[in-house]
């Protein structure tokens, strides 16, 4: 009974990772329907699928549990107080969020809503003031982290199901991040193709081809060295430029692209963290001053051309205390 629960288990596992890795093509699919011309090309996806879903969901589950972004947190969860100034621009932030407005407006029956909160951290390098025994010392340099552009893209009712978007969310950057490396590697052929034509046309002309054979320019004598020399270099140019042209089909490099940065998410997509020590001035401290918390920064680097690096936390926001349309457009007004 304990093995046939146990291949029921087993068989229920590859069924659901069946289907998810089927999901996933599906959408790899929509965002490149040309893939479906590649030979094989649900085959290789598949497996390059797969490998990337591994890689992902170990990153998903790395991220801490979600902050609780409201009044009290900002006053009690260093990370949330270092992240907005006031406990105002906090509900601020999050009321500025067309997605929030639009999660709440659909989910009237939901109190909170679990999010994603992206912002961009800059390290200042100023002179402040600090405490040097008894006496206040002017002009010390400081380090001070300053948080903003804060910005809510996606949210959901649960923290599982905002885990689960997040890795979807991953996954697309990796086809996306497949379909430019294509873009590159196509502007790199034809630079490629067009040097070696560029050469393949002075060697040829060095080997008299064409009408030089006629009026006798620049041909060398029969049988000589520098003949058998500039034909191998011909020769090597002929199988260079051969190479170029494989594969053949552009659906079938464009599945080969897909799949190299799926099998090889780490090198396209990761997540960091960093611990800092901070007053309540936002002031890096370093270890053993009293009025300090420490708090763990986390950032995603995002392919692209130029990169993006953002840091993130994952939070719960309560619906209560999402602004009123008025006084968002009031608060919006006095910033102008």
């Amino acid at each position: 009974m304990r093995l046939l629960r146990r291949l029921f288990a087993q068989h229920h596992g590859w069924t659901e990772s069946s289907a998810r890795s089927r999901e996933t093509v599906a959408r790899v699919l929509a965002m490149n329907p040309r893939l479906k011309y590649a030979r094989h090309y649900e085959e290789k996806l598949t497996r390059a699928v797969t490998s990337a879903h591994e890689y992902v969901d170990k990153l998903v589950a790395s991220l801490p549990s979600p902050h609780e972004a409201n009044a009290d947190a900002w006053s009690s969860d260093p990370l949330i107080r270092a992240m907005f100034a006031t406990r105002e621009d906090l509900a601020d932030a999050f009321s500025r969020s067309e997605t929030l407005q639009t999660y709440f407006d659909r989910e009237a029956d939901q109190a909170a809503a679990y999010a994603v909160l992206g912002m961009s951290m800059i390290e200042r390098h100023v002179l402040g003031v600090a405490m040097e025994g008894n006496s206040i010392r002017h002009d010390v340099p400081q380090t001070t982290l300053c948080f903003s552009d804060h910005r809510v893209s996606i949210c959901s009712n649960s923290e599982a199901s905002l885990r689960v978007e997040i890795g979807r969310r991953m996954i697309d950057q990796l086809a996306l991040e497949g379909l430019a490396s294509l873009s590159t590697m196509q502007r790199n052929l034809a630079r490629q193709s067009r040097e070696l034509i560029e050469e393949r046309v002075a060697l040829l002309e060095q080997q008299g081809t064409g009408m030089r054979a006629v009026i006798g320019a620049s041909l060398l004598p029969a049988g000589s060295a520098e003949v058998e020399r500039l034909q191998a270099q011909i020769d090597s140019n002929s199988a260079t430029l051969a190479a170029l042209r494989v594969p053949g089909r552009l659906a079938d490099l464009e599945v080969k692209c897909v799949c190299d940065v799926m099998s090889s998410p780490s090198d396209h997509l990761f997540v960091a963290s960093r611990r800092v020590r901070l007053d309540m001035m936002n002031v890096i401290q370093p270890a053993g001053v009293a009025a300090a918390h420490e708090i763990e920064c986390y950032f995603a680097r995002v392919p692209g051309n130029p990169p993006i690096t953002r840091t993130f936390a994952l939070v719960r926001f309560p619906r209560k205390e999402l602004l009123p349309a008025g006084l968002r457009i009031d608060l919006a007004t006095r910033a102008i």
